[in-house]
């Protein structure tokens, strides 16, 4: 099992949602910091689903080069 890290993105793919298709979850505490309370959020909406919902395929890590720059800079 891969040891996941609270507010972490995932690249990840259920069977029961999405249609199988591969997408991105956050590592949420919303529920509690104990990990048997995390969930998995869906980026982009308020949806939480369990955590053995999903298959975890890899962290996404952030870029290294190029960071975001704010739009006021």
């Amino acid at each position: 099992m891969t040891v996941l890290v609270p507010y972490a993105f995932y690249w990840a793919i259920s069977g029961k949602h999405f249609a199988g298709q591969t997408t991105v979850v956050q590592v949420s505490t919303i529920f509690g910091d104990d990990p048997d309370y995390w969930t998995l959020a869906i980026v982009g909406s308020d949806q939480h689903h369990m955590i053995d919902e999903f298959d975890i395929i890899a962290r996404v890590d952030p870029p290294e080069c190029n960071p975001l720059r704010q739009a006021a800079e």
